[in-house]
């Protein structure tokens, strides 16, 4: 079984981190078109980023490549998804069961990447004590109670960004350690906390603003 090694001094770079999903889901199309051994340019012919950036961030899992046919495909699929920790499921509380919420509810394909919400929670009365794709959603009232019986370290925020700092606080005090924030507020929190802001919102206004550029 391949495992991959890193330095306790290594931090891997953001954009870095950011690119190695792009590559293993290209390697894993590869696959299936019964490539076995797959090389920095290849990949880069696929994504169009620069075979040795590529070549750079697979550095940081430490497996190494063939001198003229490149890295066993399997092999670098293995290291990539323990390295990016999708082989491991981490629990996760979702707060706010409104459209963005209810679909990411419905997403069976965030447990392949390693993100399993067990349960919901939201104050509109018609949701709570009900389920939705199986998962429970409750009061928000009751997530301290929650927290006690679930093994849970996520937070996945998309509520009213009129609230988003309040239930991020609320989160934070409960004992979660890490928070997916979907809302275009930039929450507030303790330096040991973990958040991740992915605000649709604003890739958005990066596209429309690159499209007006382009039309002009």
């Amino acid at each position: 079984m391949s495992t991959y090694i890193r330095k306790e001094a290594d931090k891997v770079p953001e954009p870095t981190l950011r690119r190695l999903p792009w590559y293993l889901s290209n390697i894993k199309l590869m696959k299936e078109k019964g490539e076995q051994y797959v090389s920095s340019t290849q990949i880069s012919k696929e994504i169009n980023i620069d075979a040795s950036q590529i070549a750079k961030d697979l550095s940081y899992v430490n497996i190494s490549g063939r001198t003229r046919v490149g890295y066993n495909i399997d092999a670098l699929i293995e290291v990539l998804e323990s390295f990016l920790g999708f082989t491991n499921m981490h629990k996760a509380f979702l707060f706010g069961v409104g459209s963005l919420g209810g679909a990411l509810l419905r997403d069976l394909g965030l447990r392949h990447f390693g993100l399993e919400i067990v349960a919901a929670f939201d104050v509109n009365p018609e949701l709570v004590g009900k389920d939705l794709g199986g998962i429970p959603i409750f009061h928000s009232d009751d997530f301290e109670a929650k927290m006690k019986e679930y093994d849970v370290n996520i937070g996945v925020l998309t509520v009213p960004i009129n609230i988003a700092q309040e239930i991020t606080n609320k989160m934070v005090d409960g004992g979660i350690k890490a928070v997916w924030n979907f809302t275009p507020f930039r929450i507030r929190v303790p330096e040991n906390i973990v958040v991740q802001n992915t605000s649709l919102y604003a890739h958005l206004a990066v596209m429309f603003n690159r499209l007006n550029f382009n039309e002009k």
